[in-house]
């Protein structure tokens, strides 16, 4: 089908992107754009419960107006960051205590073991979110309820940043962003940018703005290498690491989530 034959789309051709990218990622996109969905939503979801329960316990600090800047594209990445934070709310002052791997009881030793959030005390706000896609922006406002920007990777390599998040069922707008941004979750978007010069600019200019980058992946594409700005981070040890070391990741329903942190911050 062209694109001057477009029609609309309605969810996902098919769970492989193989087979949907076949038509190339741009076409595909753009007609499942408003309507995608990632199928792999519950492996994110774990893979972020788990990076954000280490951060918090070795990164915590008492500042309010900490941020998070998402790129997502239907909004998985946001909406499992949402219920980490809310969860981690009623949490607090109760005495479950937050395991990374809780087994579960009863007969379902089959069961994945569950992801507990850390306890958030109620003087922390809810942190901003940022949030772009070039493609699927409407499919997050309409999942999220929350603004995002269509802004390319080429927009942002050039400097641009997403526009404060603007609650769609409320209009309320949040403050300014602050020149740091805590956190940049890149999901299933990162592996797309295929060229090498084309990356290494996106992720320079990245790590001039944040302390963090979190890549979700259905593999370990992409390759960052040294001097482009970034270290990469080990999550068990919590310390940098050569970009060469085989170092443990976090991995969950074929979920890699893989963690750098900034070298001009």
């Amino acid at each position: 089908m062209s694109r001057g034959d477009r029609v609309a789309v309605s969810g996902n051709f098919s769970h492989s992107m193989r087979e949907n990218y076949q038509q190339g990622v741009s076409e595909y996109y753009t007609k499942v754009g408003s309507t995608y969905r990632n199928p792999h939503f519950p492996g994110i979801r774990r893979c972020i419960f788990q990076w954000l329960n280490k951060w918090w316990a070795m990164e915590s600090a008492s500042d309010p107006n900490r941020r998070d800047r998402i790129h997502t594209g239907s909004g998985e990445a946001t909406i499992a960051f949402q219920e980490w934070w809310q969860l981690g709310r009623r949490l607090f002052g109760s005495r479950i205590e937050p395991l990374l791997d809780q087994q579960p009881s009863g007969r379902l030793p089959q069961q994945k073991p569950q992801i507990i959030p850390v306890p958030i005390g109620p003087d922390l706000g809810l942190p901003k979110i940022l949030a772009a896609d070039p493609f699927t922006s409407a499919a997050y406002r309409d999942r999220v309820h929350l603004s995002c920007s269509a802004l390319s990777f080429k927009d942002i390599a050039e400097g641009a940043l997403p526009p404060p998040s603007t609650d769609e069922l409320t209009h309320e707008t949040s403050p300014e962003p602050y020149p740091v941004i805590d956190i940049i979750i890149c999901s299933f978007a990162l592996h797309l940018v295929e060229n090498p010069s084309e990356l290494f600019s996106l992720l320079w200019e990245l790590s001039s703005k944040a302390r963090w980058l979190v890549i979700l992946a259905p593999h370990k594409k992409p390759e960052i290498k040294d001097g482009w700005g970034w270290n990469k981070w080990n999550v068990n040890a919590w310390e940098s690491c050569r970009m060469v070391d085989n170092v443990p990741e976090i991995l969950n329903d074929r979920v890699h989530c893989r963690v750098y942190r900034s070298l001009n911050i």
